[in-house]
């Protein structure tokens, strides 16, 4: 049995500078199981905080399309080859959350939010998001957009046409979403047609700007019908152009009731390439229920014709930091999960630091607003979407470390991650996990302790051709590993994660 000795390798190495944009291969990447995502808000993603507030004041700098290229060779060096893009359209100012509008609350879908751009630039506000996107090309960085699935209270007082009403010809807010109305996308009988036409501008503006693909936030809550229309619409312009859909498994019912409700299986036969899975639930798993979400991803995205996969969606903007539910074990655990499953990589700016997304402002009074929001609204614990506030990043190098050497060693094994064989393996605890990834006969073993308080020990795992001479090399992990005919048997601190390569096997 030996160690290996990792050493943080410069992803810079494993980048192809082929990719300039001319031609997209998001799609095709994609389905391939070799998209490595990063999650990002450009209003804050390199915001200027000079004075540590952590609020961007009326002096500093926030976040823009031009000063986010002094960022994008860091995201190469971390190993992404993809951004999401939360959010590029105007946001709403009336009934707002935050004091700069939350960037889903869409004050339309055909122009780019004013507050991403560079005032002192001589370029356009399309030509600055095309400029951003082309440096992100020259780095073989491919961008996804994000589309809102509701529109501002603004943009319902200038075109109530594309707006669902009740019987008293009010707004309607869905469930707790109170700075977004509703939008009335029509049935699969019979589409709204306003509302088609205003999400094919959207297209033709992330088009313009040369992004490869959208991510439909809420996808489930317009129908099949429309989605249809806008992906077809699409790929007639750009063949390879990837449509991710926000929807999960695990979601029932729409948030509210005159939204319609598509799920998730019904938007892959629409034509979404992937969607979120339910990966999010890992904090409350045990092993078994991991393992069995796996392989239900896995038999579903082969039951359809054409390829489609899934993202693993264990860190999102949507959820708590990581950090916060439990403690930088769970990080790690994420990073090396995203390295050795079967799907497309995923976490949101800040996550690779150990960010926690607490701000000291959150929720108090603000001097200054350009909302109608005279506090500074933030969702505990998650990154800001609402008010200018500081750039994303811890300061835990722990985690950074592992990390960046999870990514490398996805990069460096990418065939056998996104093609390889997936092998459950049988413990004799249920808070423990244990699975082999096989290609080629090249192998790697991971197990994970689910419990983040109690360490689990004299753990025994059936892994089937492992004998006592075989050698392995410890990628993560504790060493306190030794080998029986056909069994590991290990004890497992709390939260631990470890990943073993094996050499014969």
């Amino acid at each position: 049995m030996k160690k290996s000795l990792l050493i943080c390798l410069l992803l810079t190495a494993f980048i192809s500078p082929t990719f300039a944009g001319e031609d997209n291969d998001l799609r095709t990447l994609f389905l391939n199981n070799k998209a490595r995502i990063c999650a990002i808000n450009i209003r804050t993603f390199n915001a200027q905080d000079v004075n540590g507030n952590e609020i961007i004041d009326e002096d500093e700098v926030s976040g823009n399309f031009l000063n986010a290229i002094d960022r994008l060779d860091e995201i190469a060096n971390l190993g992404f080859n993809t951004l999401h893009v939360l959010p590029i359209t105007p946001v709403g100012r009336l009934k707002a959350l935050g004091t700069a509008g939350s960037v889903y609350s869409a004050a339309d879908f055909w122009s780019i939010n004013s507050q991403l751009v560079d005032k002192n630039s001589e370029l356009s506000d399309i030509e600055q998001a095309k400029k951003f996107i082309d440096e992100c090309h020259k780095r073989n960085i491919r961008v996804i957009i994000d589309l809102p699935s509701c529109g501002a209270y603004d943009l319902f007082l200038t075109h109530p046409e594309l707006f669902l009403k009740d019987s008293r010809q009010c707004s309607i807010v869905p469930t707790d979403w109170t700075d977004v109305r509703l939008l009335n996308v029509g049935t699969n009988k019979k589409l709204n047609q306003d509302v088609l036409d205003a999400h094919k501008k959207f297209v033709d503006m992330v088009l313009k700007i040369g992004a490869d693909g959208i991510r439909a936030d809420v996808a489930t809550i317009k129908p099949a019908a429309f989605w249809q229309e806008i992906i077809k619409y699409t790929r007639s312009k750009d063949p390879e152009f990837m449509f991710l859909a926000e929807a999960s498994d695990s979601w029932r019912e729409p948030p509210s009731i005159y939204a319609s409700f598509t799920p998730y299986d019904k938007l892959l036969q629409a034509g979404f390439d992937g969607y979120y899975g339910s990966f999010f639930n890992l904090k409350d798993w045990n092993a078994e229920q991991f393992i069995e979400h796996i392989k239900f991803n896995q038999k579903l995205l082969d039951s359809y014709k054409e390829p489609k996969s899934v993202i693993l969606s264990f860190s999102t903007h949507d959820e708590i930091s990581p950090i916060l539910l439990h403690g930088e074990d769970f990080s790690i655990m994420i990073a090396w999960l995203n390295a050795t499953l079967p799907f497309n990589a995923y976490c949101v700016d800040g996550f690779f630091n150990g960010d926690s997304y607490l701000y000291p402002w959150a929720n108090t009074k603000a001097q200054d607003t350009e909302t109608d929001d005279i506090y500074y609204f933030v969702h505990r614990g998650k990154i800001d979407l609402f008010n200018f506030s500081r750039k994303p990043g811890g300061d835990n190098d722990k985690i950074l470390y592992n990390f960046k050497n999870a990514a490398a060693f996805r990069i460096n094994n990418s065939d056998l991650i996104a093609k390889g064989d997936f092998i459950p393996l049988k413990t004799d605890n249920e808070k423990v996990f244990a699975f082999r990834r096989d290609m080629n006969k090249k192998s790697i073993i991971v197990i994970g302790n689910l419990d983040f308080k109690n360490p689990q020990y004299k753990i025994t795992i059936k892994a089937p051709g492992v004998r006592k001479k075989n050698d392995f090399a410890i990628l993560t992990g504790n060493e306190n590993i030794k080998t029986a005919r056909n069994k590991i048997l290990t004890d497992m601190d709390a939260g631990e994660i470890k990943v073993i390569e094996a050499v014969r096997l």
